[in-house]
Formats: structure tokens, sequence, C-alpha cells
């Protein structure tokens, strides 16, 4: 009787064993659990990790390589934040390979993104005193947007104070004045446009004549140099001769008065003698 009775438990174990096997399967199978191995990494955040939580997903250009493990603020650092991975040990993280928040589009639930941004290839191996190999960290869309926007913002503030430095008292009066002296300058323009248009037809008639009176100087001008220089030319050497002569009598006269009364005796020339 005893015998049978530890037949029956032992069947009854092996039930329950089976049993829980199986029950263990299914969870492990439904949970889409793996036995593949996983490496621990650590993340030093330097922004707000609003939306992480433990057992969020980290992907590696897209792809689910691990989940987050543990989440600190670094009390070195409070600015820090950090980030304990637990990431497949065949996922090719480098030295080149950096950490940024990334939420998706549609639902909104962040994740860690990982991507290489480098050539550096080395694998990321434990610095000498570190527990865990550390990922660097890239700024968040997020991140860049608000500094984008922050010095948006900056720059339009010093474009306002520009512009209303430029719109003082002082310069908008000048500003005025000088409106008020271009509409004067544009209203004298309009009435005087009958007169413009006059003044350049005349300027248009003017050159038009001119052209043959220009025509007609430089036939004057060759006249000037075929007939009248020449004359001219011959006239003054008759003058210098009559200048010559003259000087020559005035001479005689103040050697000798007499000639005035008497004449000039004329010399008979020996042979051979000019005068």
């Amino acid at each position: 009787m005893k015998n049978i009775n530890i037949r029956y438990s032992m069947i009854g174990g092996a039930v329950i064993a089976l049993f829980a096997l199986v029950v263990m399967g299914i969870i492990l199978i439904s949970s889409g659990s793996n036995f593949e191995s996983y490496s621990t990494y650590l993340v030093y955040m330097q922004e707000s990790v609003t939306g992480i939580n433990i057992d969020s997903m980290v992907e590696f250009n897209g792809v689910e390589v691990g989940r987050v493990k543990d989440i600190q603020l670094n009390h070195q650092n409070p600015k820090l934040v950090k980030l304990l991975l637990s990431i497949k040990s065949n996922t090719p993280i480098t030295r080149g390979t950096v950490a940024m928040l990334a939420s998706r589009g549609i639902t909104g639930i962040s994740y860690v993104a990982l991507k290489d941004r480098s050539d550096d290839m080395q694998a990321l191996k434990v610095e000498p005193g570190q527990k865990y190999p550390i990922i660097k960290t890239a700024p968040s869309i997020f991140l860049r947007l608000d500094a984008a926007l922050n010095l948006l913002t900056n720059n339009f503030r010093q474009i306002n104070e520009s512009i209303q430095s430029l719109l003082d008292k002082e310069n908008l009066h000048s500003i005025k004045v000088t409106l008020y002296n271009l509409d004067q300058i544009t209203t004298n323009l309009a009435r005087n446009s009958q007169r413009v248009n006059l003044i350049i037809e005349n300027t248009s008639e003017a050159s038009k004549r001119f052209a043959p009176l220009l025509q007609s100087g430089v036939g004057t001008m060759k006249l000037l140099e075929t007939q009248t220089l020449p004359e001219a030319y011959r006239l003054l050497l008759n003058m210098d001769d009559m200048t010559r002569s003259l000087a020559e009598l005035s001479y005689e006269i103040k050697q000798n008065p007499s000639i005035l009364i008497r004449g000039v005796d004329r010399v008979t020339l020996g042979p051979g003698e000019v005068k």
C-alpha cells in the first residue's frame, strides 16, 4: 500500500514539474525572450529623460537591441542622468557610437537611440576605473530644437533693440524731413516735367545743328591754312622790312638832322662796293 502511494506521489510530482515547465515555456515564448547574451553599458545623459522608464527600448539605427535596465541621478553631478542599458552582446557598439533620446512621431513613446557617427570602428571596452563601458551622448532633436529656438529668440530680440534704437525721436524726425524733401523734389519734377522735356528737345535740336556747323568750321580752318595764313606771313615779312627801314632812317636823322632839309646825299659806289 505504501509502495502504491509512493508511485502516485512520484507521478503527481512529475506531472506538476512538467506542467511548470510548459507554463515557463509559454511565458518565455509569449514574452519574445530568447537565450541571447546581453552586455551592460552606461550612459550619462546631459538633458531631461522625461518619458524614459525602466524597460524602455534601446534601438540601434531603428533596430531594437536592448532595454533600459536602470535610471539614476549622478550624485557627483546632478545635471547628469545615469542610464544602465542592457544590450545584446552581438550589437556593434564602437567608440564612435553615441546615444540620444528619441520618440516616435504618432505614439510619442520615448526610447534610447544608438547611432555610429565616426569612422572609429574599434569595439567599446571598459576603461580603467570603470565598471561598465560608457557610451557617449549626443543632444536629442528636442534639445537641438530648443537651442535653435533660443538662438532665434535672441536674434529677434537684438533685431528689435536695433530697430528701437534706429527709430528714436531724432532719427524719426530726420526720416520725416527726408521724406518731406523727397516729396517736394518729386512734386517739383512733376511740375517742371514739360520744361525738362523742352530742354531735352532743344538739346537734341542743337546737337543736330552743331554737326553742320562743325563741318563748316573744319572747312574754314582749311581755308585759313591754305590762303589766309600764307598772305599773313608775307604781310609780316613786309612789315619787318618796313620796320628795319624806319629804324635806319631814324638812326641817320639822329646822326645828321640836316638831312631833313637837304635830303640824303647819294654816294657813288665804287667798283665792287655794295650799299
